[in-house]
């Protein structure tokens, strides 16, 4: 166990501070598991114990910096929570080969948006409050299902379609997206506990690791704010994009 620990840890602890700034921290430590020898389900479930906690962090850092309203998002996480067990479930069932060529498909338009955004953390024209809602429970949902079954590049995509499907400002966005993710990340983990398929004991001492990216991550968030968004973004889905072309040639 040492030795994972010693791959484990430190890509656990960038991967919280990635996901802090800008989501998508599941590109960095879902492999670290992988590469530490764990086998596919149960790398996605120890990570998901591990970045249960380093995402408790963030949320903290967002809503006591007033980026979260539990007011507005209880009703939101209950979908993503919901959309997420089911997608662990699938996770169990089905392989994730459709869902990687998928994927494929959808990156490169998420990427151009990104680059030709030219102001992407521009306030966007608000929506009223009930056609807000409906987008962001249905954005949630989604996801949620996306993050249980595979996870990666969540947070990332979260606060693109927070931003620019439902007009979100960037602050908010932010602080809402880690409370789906957050409710994601423990329903997933509720059902791979469940079914036996996490090393609590891996996920919860790289958990103490994440908590401690994710702390950092969220103070430059804080700092610099939407300054600090763009470059990890782009830089996640590529990476993202890659990696599944990776894993379907090899």
């Amino acid at each position: 166990m040492f030795v994972e620990l010693l791959i484990i840890c430190p890509l656990v602890f960038l991967a919280g501070y990635v996901d802090a700034i800008a989501g998508g921290g599941g590109l960095i430590s879902l492999p670290a598991y992988m590469i530490a020898g764990f086998q596919v389900h149960a790398a996605i479930a120890t990570n998901k114990v591990s970045s249960s906690m380093g995402t408790t962090m963030s949320t903290y850092r967002y809503w006591h910096k007033g980026f979260v309203s539990f007011r507005k998002v209880l009703p939101i996480v209950v979908f993503s929570f919901c959309g997420s067990a089911i997608g662990a479930q699938l996770a169990l069932l089905i392989s994730d080969l459709w869902f990687k060529i998928l994927m494929l498909i959808v990156l490169p338009p998420l990427a151009y948006y990104v680059t030709k955004e030219k102001d992407f953390d521009k306030l966007r024209m608000p929506y009223k409050k009930s056609k807000t809602f409906v987008l962001t429970a249905l954005i949630a949902f989604v996801m949620g299902i996306y993050d249980g079954l595979y996870g990666p590049g969540t947070g990332t995509f979260l606060l693109l379609l927070l931003t620019g499907v439902a007009h979100l400002d960037l602050e908010h966005a932010n602080g809402t997206s880690k409370a789906i993710n957050l409710s994601t990340n423990y329903a997933a983990a509720l059902v791979f506990i469940y079914n036996g398929r996490a090393d609590i004991t891996v996920g919860l001492i790289a958990g103490a690791f994440s908590i401690f990216g994710n702390f950092l991550g969220a103070r430059r968030f804080e700092r610099h704010g939407g300054r600090s968004v763009r470059l990890p973004m782009i830089l996640v889905l590529a990476v993202l994009f890659i990696k599944i072309i990776w894993e379907l040639c090899v």
